[in-house]
């Protein structure tokens, strides 16, 4: 991301954050850090601890599961805009997916305890995440 202003409008675009107020997404902004990811890296593992919360500003990933069969599902692909790691940041529980870049990615990542923090500081934006969250659990059901 090249300025603050860039990332603003990268996270207006994310589902989870569409409905945030001007001064929400600024306070969100302050706290993401950029990762660069090349073709083939594993952002994150299934299985693993989830500690973070990742938009894609760049690039695109495959979201991939084992099953507990040993079968390897493709859940998705992913690309700029998209975001995945969400339940990181309401629990601490282990990676349901792993995702890999297909290419030369750059990530926009917040971790579970600065998005936390800003919640606490701001009780209205944690409703709004909760909003968002059951919308997005629900079209998970709908599409199983």
């Amino acid at each position: 991301m090249a300025d603050h202003k860039e990332l603003i409008n990268t996270l207006q675009k994310v589902p989870l954050f569409a409905s945030f107020k001007s001064r929400h997404l600024e306070k969100l902004a302050k706290h993401f850090a950029e990762r660069k990811f090349g073709a083939g890296d594993e952002i994150v593992k299934q299985g693993s601890g989830g500690i973070g919360f990742f938009v894609i500003a760049s690039g695109r990933v495959d979201v991939v599961r084992v099953r507990s069969d040993g079968e390897l599902i493709k859940l998705n692909t992913f690309g700029p805009g998209e975001f995945f790691g969400e339940l990181a940041l309401l629990d601490d529980g282990v990676r349901t997916a792993t995702v890999v870049a297909l290419e030369p990615t750059l990530c926009l990542v917040l971790t579970r305890w600065d998005f936390l923090a800003v919640l606490k500081e701001d009780p209205d934006m944690a409703i709004e995440v909760l909003e968002q969250m059951a919308k997005r659990f629900r079209a998970a059901l709908e599409a199983l």
